[in-house]
């Protein structure tokens, strides 16, 4: 047991697994993967997190009259990558996936459910119209119960799994990707991945290591 680690599992949802409507490479990979990591139970506290759109969600390119999914717009100052409608609440797509044992999962916190601001990490939303990227409550729920530690499995490796990891490592917690229980949107962006990894001070670790 890891007794002052957590595991947080970024999205793992059919909307991102090939087929669904936002398809990570090989996205249904890791599937069996996580299923076993949680049957293990190694971690004191496990986090899902689960992307929660809105029909008409701000990141998506349908609600931007000529835009197509994966152009960049600036919101709120900084750049937005416009998505294909994904994860849209109370649809299949949205939900956990169903071929995990959830029964280990401590807490399912949802993302992305506020219709102007999108939310990749599962510390902290995305840059809102007031400048500030604000608090999902992640990090004092894992500091009450004694987590110091993270570690990150999920999709998508290049983006919320990215983001969840820096924002952890930001707010005080040491923090690991589960490498081979992540998928990328894209694989050409693996390099740059794990040199944004390394240069952070993240560990890169493998779920067949001691956990």
């Amino acid at each position: 047991m890891q007794n002052h680690a957590a595991l947080i599992l970024v999205d793992v949802q059919p909307d991102f697994m090939p087929g669904g409507a936002l398809a990570c490479q090989e996205g249904d990979t890791i599937v069996p993967g996580i299923d076993r990591l949680l049957r293990r139970r190694r971690f004191k506290q496990t986090v899902a997190t689960q992307d929660w759109h809105p029909r008409t969600h701000i990141s998506f390119a349908s609600t931007h009259a000529s835009k197509s999914p994966f152009q960049q717009i600036s919101l709120y100052g900084h750049p937005q990558t416009l998505w294909p409608d994904h994860c849209v609440q109370n649809t299949p797509g949205a939900s956990l996936h169903p071929a995990i044992d959830w029964s280990a999962v401590d807490l399912i916190l949802r993302k992305g459910n506020d219709p102007q601001v999108d939310s990749y990490s599962g510390f902290r939303e995305n840059h809102g119209p007031n400048g500030n990227r604000p608090s999902t409550g992640l990090a004092g729920w894992l500091r009450e119960r004694g987590a110091d530690e993270v570690y990150v499995a999920g999709l998508a490796r290049d983006v919320c799994v990215l983001w969840t990891v820096q924002d952890a490592l930001a707010l005080g917690f040491r923090a690991h990707v589960l490498w081979d229980l992540t998928r990328p949107v894209t694989a050409e962006s693996d390099q740059v991945t794990r040199e944004a990894l390394r240069i952070a001070g993240i560990g890169i670790v493998e779920s067949a290591e001691d956990l």
